[in-house]
């Protein structure tokens, strides 16, 4: 299975120039936890709730909400973004992306292809994935056979009564 069978297509994008406010405000009203960053076509990085969060002053500097409303209107995207975000072809074998998520703490993969962003990964779509592959929506039957003393004959025993 390829990244392409996963992956979100067009995701949603903010460029580097919006306003940090705006950034939060798509966040929250599409239950959004990250967004990629273009300008021009290109990926130029990646904002994610915890940089927006982060992204107010200290409180000794703001003496009130108005004035940390004004302070955030005018931030932008490029002033805390994470540049460089880790990416993947479409062609990405699954497994490998999944194996380099784990390594690395890595829980979204942008997807680029020929420069472009077309898609992005996330542990939503993992999630979705492994619902799917474990028929987790379908009614079936599991049989546990406890004891079992790895014995190949004796398990064919059992799959023949099955």
């Amino acid at each position: 299975m390829r990244i392409r069978d996963v992956m979100t297509k067009d995701p949603v994008t903010v460029g580097s120039e919006t306003l940090v406010i705006d950034a939060r405000r798509i966040m929250r009203e599409r239950h959004f936890r990250r967004l990629p960053v273009v300008d021009d076509g290109k990926l130029v990085g990646i904002v994610t709730q915890k940089d927006l969060e982060e992204a107010a002053p200290p409180s000794t500097k703001v003496s009130n909400f108005y004035e940390l409303h004004y302070f955030l209107s005018k931030m932008k995207v490029k002033e805390v973004m994470k540049r460089n975000p880790a990416t993947v072809s479409p062609d990405t074998p699954f497994e490998e992306a999944l194996r380099l998520g784990q390594e690395k703490s890595i829980s979204s993969f942008l997807v680029v292809e020929n420069g472009k962003l077309v898609g992005i990964t996330t542990e939503s779509d993992i999630v979705r994935l492994l619902t799917r592959v474990l028929g987790l929506h379908q009614e079936g039957v599991r049989i546990t056979i406890e004891g079992f003393g790895g014995k190949l004959g004796d398990l064919q025993k059992i799959i023949s009564v099955l």
